[in-house]
């Protein structure tokens, strides 16, 4: 039985994308491929529409924006704008279906030797699936655990909604050790009748980034170096995203004493120990810092 071949859907606002958000594409890809019962083909972000209502939510062209260039050099994860070209936001179980339906699409017309599916739309579709060189590709919505827990928050997510996006195509759910998602799915009757298509991988290395904890810190003018993609913090500050505003950094370096001073040659006949004491005193009063030599 040969192994399943599936793209990654991450959704969300991505304001603005982060490292952890491209952390879980790796984590999950590497999970299922030592799983050995799927094959991960291609991955795709896709950003939600302006009018979701999110507080802070920057314009989808920015966001956009900074995710190409997060995404430059990513070999295996593509953007998709076909949520933020919409009149108004789509359900996550809307978005999981056009993208089902492009590739299945992108597949059919490869089989008949004619790609009829708009080029504009399909360019987060990866080459070998346009050429049909994988066969059947399922999309699956990749996500935190925050997410899954979710769905058991009363009138969210429609029970047809849930149904859908689970039992249709199937979530790869990022969780930490200290999340126990196994009892949420039992707890949930719609979860626990879906379960197989559920998919749990655990981040062991613990990563707390959050794009609330980043506007945070952008409004406070602190770092977020190595938090996001440089290139992406660079947009944010010509733009002025966030309420950010780049400060000027300083750098005091203080020279003690005895780097300024040549150290007089060991007298003869005294012994180095006590001359390394003495200079080990000397420095002790004359500097800021203290600086032992040997």
């Amino acid at each position: 039985m040969g192994t399943t071949k599936v793209i990654l859907l991450a959704c969300g606002s991505f304001n603005p994308i982060t490292n952890m958000h491209l952390r879980m594409f790796e984590i999950a890809r590497d999970h299922l491929h030592r799983m050995g019962t799927h094959e991960v083909v291609g991955g795709v972000v896709s950003p939600v529409h302006d009018t979701y209502g999110k507080k802070d939510l920057e314009l989808s062209h920015h966001r956009i924006t900074m995710l190409k260039v997060a995404l430059r050099d990513h070999d295996w994860v593509r953007l998709s704008e076909w949520e933020c070209r919409q009149e108004s936001w789509s359900r996550t179980r809307q978005v999981l279906q056009y993208h089902q339906n492009q590739v299945n699409a992108a597949l059919n017309s490869a089989n008949n030797n004619c790609f009829d599916v708009n080029e504009s739309d399909t360019s987060w579709i990866p080459e070998n699936v346009k050429n049909n060189d994988v066969g059947p590709v399922k999309v699956k919505l990749l996500c935190g655990a925050d997410l899954l827990e979710s769905f058991g928050t009363p009138g969210l997510w429609a029970d047809a909604d849930i149904a859908e996006i689970v039992g249709q195509h199937g979530l790869v759910v990022i969780t930490r050790a200290s999340c126990n998602p196994n009892e949420f799915i039992y707890n949930s009757d719609i979860l626990t009748s879906y379960m197989a298509n559920i998919m749990l991988v655990t981040e062991w290395i613990r990563n707390e980034i959050s794009s609330t904890k980043i506007r945070r810190a952008l409004r406070r003018s602190e770092s977020v170096r190595y938090l996001i993609p440089d290139n992406v913090i660079d947009y944010i500050y010509e733009h002025n995203l966030f309420g950010s505003k780049k400060r000027g950094t300083r750098i005091d370096v203080q020279t003690t004493s005895v780097s300024r001073r040549k150290l007089r040659p060991r007298a003869k006949g005294r012994p180095a120990k006590q001359k390394s004491a003495i200079v080990q005193r000397k420095t002790t009063r004359s500097s800021q810092a203290c600086v032992y030599v040997r």
